[in-house]
């Protein structure tokens, strides 16, 4: 069992990124197997306009011998596992604190006002500076790119999912999540899922 989890009773993971990006797939993977791993697992989920690339956010809370309420608290994620640069950030400002870690996307999804030229979207490199300086760890992976490796760019969320399993602070190893991917797709989707997932799994535990 990991120390953060012996630490936080519930640990408190969320799971952010904009409408279209799978992230709610993600974490309804990290539930099943959590669940499967022999944990009570409590989900609550937050949409703002997910059509038009909006906030997309699950809150996962796992506990040994406890159901939670759905929502963690301001300032009580253990975990955030970013889709989206500046919407890790923006989510991390809430509900972030010294001691949490980030698993994150690289790749900026940039809103309908930058494309228009309208606004303008922060360097990313800046904004994993500025993430850096308020977590205690931050694993930032090519998820987008390491997914079209495996055969489709749309598969980042299962990079990070598998960047999530490897990075060692979950109480329950990566044949739970491998489980729950074999039970939910099938064929060359089944297989894709599982490249992606190995890519992020390896990345991030090299």
């Amino acid at each position: 069992m990991s120390n953060m989890f012996v630490l936080f009773k519930p640990l408190n993971v969320i799971v952010t990124g904009v409408g279209g990006q799978g992230n709610v797939l993600a974490s309804q993977v990290l539930a099943a197997a959590a669940i499967e791993a022999g944990y009570r697992v409590s989900v609550g989920e937050t949409f703002g306009a997910s059509q038009r690339g909006g906030s997309v956010m699950s809150h996962v809370r796992i506990s040994r011998d406890r159901t939670c309420g759905p929502l963690i608290p301001k300032g009580g994620a253990h975990l955030i596992v970013g889709f989206e640069p500046l919407e890790t950030l923006r989510i991390l400002m809430d509900y972030g604190n010294p001691e949490t870690v980030v698993v994150m996307n690289d790749r900026p999804n940039y809103p309908i006002g930058c494309l228009l030229g309208e606004e303008k979207y922060p360097e990313p490199d800046l904004i994993i500076k500025a993430i850096n300086k308020l977590v205690v760890k931050i694993h930032v992976l090519p998820a987008t790119d390491l997914a079209r490796e495996a055969g489709n760019a749309m598969a980042a969320n299962m990079v990070l999912t598998g960047a999530l399993s490897g990075c060692s602070l979950l109480p329950f190893d990566s044949r739970f999540f491998t489980g729950v991917i074999d039970t939910l797709f099938s064929g060359d989707v089944r297989a894709l899922n599982m490249k992606a997932f190995e890519k992020g799994r390896e990345t991030v535990q090299g």
